[in-house]
C-alpha cells in the first residue's frame, strides 16, 4: 500500500478490518480470545490497534495489538511508527526480525488493503481497495514483540506485517505487497516450534485472486473511518 503524500511512506499502510469478532474466531480456529471487540473499521492506520492472531501453548488465541512493531530491546516507544512492514527477504538477515521470525509469529486479520494507482501526468493519485475476489477474510503473515517500559511498569504488545514482491495482478499499482497467507500455511506459521528460516521463507509468497475497486480519496485522511469509503470513485457524495 502506498498511502498519499502526508502520511507514512510504505508499503502496506492501510487496511479494512469490519469482519465481526466472532466470524474471525470461527475462521481461525481461535480457542482463547483476549482481545476486546474492536468493532468493524474502514481506514486501519499505522500505531492503531488490530487484531493478532497466534499460537501459545498449542491453543490458537485471539488477541490485540497495536500495528508498529516496537522490539523488546527498543529505548522509545516511537520507533514503533518506522517498523510497521517487514521485508520478508530480509527476514533472516535483519537483528530486528530475526529472533521474532522463530519464535513470535502471527495472522493479521483483514477484509482487504488500499494501494493508490499512480496518477497520469502526476496527478493526485487514485485510491484502491485491493479485496478477495468473492469476499472472505485475507490472514495476513506478521511478526510481534513485546516492549516493556523502564521498570517494566509499562507493557506494550505490537506487530509489524511481513511484505514481498507484489503478483502479476497487482504490480501495476506497487512492486510490492502483503503476504498473505493461505488456510493450508496457518499451522506451519503460528506454530512456534517450527523455526527453520528456509521453510518459513519458503510460506512468504506473492498472492494473487484479487478484485480491485477505486474508491473515494476520502481515505487519504486517517480521520476518516466509516462505509461510505468503501464506496466506489465518483459515486455521489463520496469524493472529498
Amino acid at each position: 500500500m502506498d498511502p498519499p503524500a502526508g502520511s507514512v511512506a510504505t508499503v502496506c499502510g492501510r487496511f479494512t478490518s469490519t469482519t465481526p469478532i466472532d466470524d474471525i474466531v470461527g475462521h481461525f480456529g481461535v480457542e482463547e480470545v483476549r482481545a476486546d471487540d474492536l468493532g468493524p473499521r474502514y481506514n486501519v492506520a499505522p500505531t492503531d490497534p488490530v487484531y493478532a492472531v497466534v499460537e501459545v501453548d498449542d491453543r490458537r488465541r485471539l488477541g490485540v495489538m497495536r500495528w508498529g512493531l516496537v522490539p523488546s530491546w527498543a529505548d522509545d516507544p516511537r520507533i514503533g511508527s518506522r517498523m510497521i512492514n517487514a521485508r520478508a527477504e530480509t527476514l533472516d538477515t535483519k537483528p530486528a526480525f530475526r529472533r521474532l521470525l522463530a519464535r513470535r509469529r502471527c495472522l493479521v486479520p483483514a477484509d482487504g488493503f488500499y494501494e493508490w494507482r499512480p496518477a497520469v501526468g502526476g496527478g493526485r493519485k487514485q485510491p484502491v481497495h485491493v479485496r478477495p475476489r468473492g469476499g472472505g477474510l485475507l490472514a495476513l503473515a506478521g511478526l510481534w514483540d513485546v516492549w516493556r517500559g523502564e521498570g517494566g511498569t509499562d507493557r506494550l504488545v505490537s506487530c509489524t506485517i511481513i511484505t514481498t514482491e507484489a503478483s502479476p495482478e497487482l504490480a501495476e499499482l506497487h512492486d510490492r505487497m502483503p503476504v498473505v497467507l493461505e488456510q493450508g500455511a496457518w499451522d506451519a506459521w503460528l506454530d512456534p516450534s517450527h523455526d527453520e528460516p528456509g521453510a518459513l521463507g519458503g510460506l512468504l509468497r506473492p498472492s494473487g485472486g484479487f478484485e480491485q475497486v477505486e474508491v473515494t480519496t476520502a481515505v487519504n485522511d486517517v480521520r476518516n473511518d466509516g462505509p461510505e469509503l468503501l464506496a466506489p470513485a465518483g459515486a455521489q457524495g463520496t469524493e472529498s
